[in-house]
């Protein structure tokens, strides 16, 4: 790891809002403040993660028609989905300038939190999180990869003082 510590890493987040659906979130840009300044801080001193001293990432809300496009261009997938991450480089050490892009989509977002009966605040400070480690090169494909990527999740949103999202969830070994 470089000798740089959370204080002096910047993490700028460049913000894009296509869709004003999320203006029903008045607080997002706080939100998503505290989310990325905790998952920086946890994968720094936890998992012993470096980053350059000023590091970027681009943050897009949009909706889930733009989100299904990204979805099947990309993943091959023609649905709509949470949360979508590119990493400019997954194997970087240290990781930056530029970390990479993550989109969320509004409506799947919403109707999840619904779904699950959580404030859509604290789901999206989860997907947040869970977008930021895949720029990161976590990812949750091989169930030992999932464990991993979801305690460091976990950990992060305990910071934060929110709950497990995967508490009462049926671990992927048993779905396969």
């Amino acid at each position: 790891m470089s000798g740089f510590d959370a204080q002096t890493i910047t993490l700028d987040k460049d913000l894009l809002i296509e869709s004003d659906l999320w203006q029903a979130l008045p607080d997002l840009e706080t939100l998503i403040e505290r989310a990325f300044a905790a998952g920086l801080n946890h994968v720094m001193a936890e998992e012993g993660i470096a980053f350059l001293p000023e590091c970027e990432l681009s943050l897009v809300f949009t909706d889930d028609a733009s989100i299904r496009t990204l979805n099947r261009e990309h993943r091959g997938k023609d649905s709509a989905t949470n949360v979508l991450s590119f990493p400019i480089d997954e194997d970087a050490d240290p990781f930056g300038p530029m970390l990479g892009d993550i989109v969320f989509a509004y409506e799947t977002v919403e109707r999840e939190s619904a779904e699950m009966g959580v404030e859509i605040r604290n789901h999206l400070t989860h997907l947040c999180l869970h977008g930021f480690l895949h720029l990161l090169g976590y990812d949750h494909i091989e169930p030992d990869e999932a464990d991993k990527m979801e305690s460091v999740e976990v950990a992060i949103l305990a910071r934060l003082g929110l709950p497990n999202p995967y508490a009462g969830t049926v671990p992927l070994e048993i779905l396969d």
